[in-house]
């Protein structure tokens, strides 16, 4: 009955989704002209292909943006090694994202746009590219990408796996469940990135069997190569902060900025030479909060204009993508945004924690509030958990005022990071092997025909 019900939910879904396509050729249209699709590759997002597909089995990722692609290249990397005979297919949504990842994937790796989700996309990009299977990371649940996918007897997995508290609660409502239950029940593998969110698939209908625990692939910090240029642009920066106490506030959204400026302003009457580095979420929302401290006064530098950190310069506002991770080897505090407003829902603390910074970060924090808890009941020093402003205020001023507190407070998120992330991609790579691609005839052919010949 309710897999009757989850049909009749998907078809009016499919139904509508065909219906608006010109409407959605139309929205893409509009985003190309705003510079949020890409200018020339933006028809994939259609399902039109801009490479032809290689023969043989071919896996596809899927992540919609920067930091579900981030974890998604790590497995990528270890399927490479293991099963070099696949041909690993990779798509993003966002072009911010495609600028960053398309760095950092190997070179064998073939990068796409991703379809959006209409009836003729998907069939277009399913048709073309032929998955033998699908890697979906973290909560990319689109029905026609799903049903379609299954329908042609392609086997689907779900990395990551999350559904927020309003989602869950959308989804979990009397119209939308069946459907919900009935995408869930395509997936051969579904990896929770906590126990709470395992049961929250279970609540979804989702067939205890297939969900298997991995751990949290954002504990997985790579190392990257750095170019050149970029070695050379943190190098100088290394050097204008050498004598001077350093503090980030990373991931910012709107807003967010007010509460970091407004302690900025306290702290430099106490320590005349700090710096305060600045990181929002969106390239642009730094542009804005540059131009306003530059209309106010006050001595900016903005990281895309490359200017230096001279004179009565002591804020850093950083407007660009990609360098996070090299940025937080060079503050020892890191307090992490998007958690300061009930509307939000926290950011990745981990490359933080890699880095080794003592790591601070507001009430709200959404589904990382497992990664929270989890690298407190460790060590309790790893993250400082602060309510608001008042108590940021308070525990930046005793982690600057004192080097021991400091270090303590830095050691701790080092090594709870080492001692949470250890074995993560391993654990991921025998799920995906058993759950998947042993149970592909043709992955596993392929698989059996390639130990013959590296036997």
């Amino acid at each position: 009955m309710a897999a009757t019900k989850g049909k009749v939910v998907y078809n009016i879904y499919r139904a509508l989704s065909h219906g608006l396509s010109p409407f959605l050729y139309l929205h893409l249209h509009w985003r190309k002209l705003r510079g949020l699709e890409h200018p020339l590759r933006w028809p994939e997002r259609l399902g039109r292909p801009s490479l032809p597909r290689p023969p043989g089995p071919l896996l596809w990722f899927h992540a919609v943006s920067l930091g579900e692609g981030m974890c998604a290249i790590p497995v990528i990397k270890e399927c490479i090694q293991r099963r070099p005979d696949l041909t690993i297919l990779m798509t993003t949504t966002t072009s911010s994202a495609f600028e960053v990842i398309r760095k950092r994937l190997p070179t064998s790796v073939i990068h796409q746009f991703a379809p959006i989700d209409t009836p003729s996309a998907v069939d277009t990009f399913l048709g073309h590219w032929k998955p033998n299977a699908i890697v979906l990371m973290e909560s990319e649940l689109w029905p026609n990408l799903i049903i379609g996918a299954s329908e042609k007897g392609i086997m689907l997995a779900l990395l990551n796996a999350r559904v927020s508290t309003k989602s869950f609660k959308r989804w979990s409502g009397p119209v939308l469940l069946p459907l919900i239950s009935l995408m869930l029940s395509k997936f051969s593998l579904i990896a929770p990135l906590s126990t709470m969110q395992a049961i929250h698939f279970q609540l979804l209908h989702a067939p205890p069997f297939v969900i298997n625990f991995s751990g949290d692939l954002k504990y997985v910090v790579e190392e990257f190569d750095i170019f050149k240029g970029e070695i050379r642009s943190i190098e100088d920066l290394t050097v204008h902060l050498a004598h001077r106490q350093v503090w980030m506030a990373s991931s910012i959204h709107k807003g967010e900025e007010e509460v970091i400026l407004g302690i900025h302003k306290v702290l430099m009457q106490e320590y005349p030479h700090l710096v305060t580095i600045i990181v929002p979420r969106h390239p642009q929302h730094g542009k804005e909060i540059a131009h306003k401290l530059w209309r106010e006064g006050h001595g900016v530098a903005l990281r895309s204009q490359h200017d230096k950190l001279v004179g009565g310069t002591n804020i850093l506002v950083v407007d660009t993508l990609g360098e996070l991770r090299h940025l937080y080897r060079l503050t020892p505090v890191a307090v992490i945004g998007g958690s300061f407003f009930p509307s939000l829902s926290g950011h990745n603390i981990s490359e933080a924690a890699a880095a080794g910074c003592a790591i601070l970060t507001g009430p709200h924090v959404g589904h990382f509030s497992s990664m929270v808890l989890e690298m407190q009941r460790l060590n309790p020093l790893s993250v400082l958990q602060v309510s608001g402003g008042l108590e940021l205020e308070e525990a930046l001023r005793k982690l600057l005022s004192d080097v021991k507190i400091l270090e303590e407070h830095r050691l701790a998120a080092k090594q709870v990071y080492h001692a949470l992330s250890s074995g993560i991609v391993g654990n991921v790579w025998k799920l995906l092997d058993f759950h998947i691609l042993q149970r592909d005839l043709s992955l596993k052919g392929n698989k059996d025909q390639h130990a013959v010949i590296v036997n």
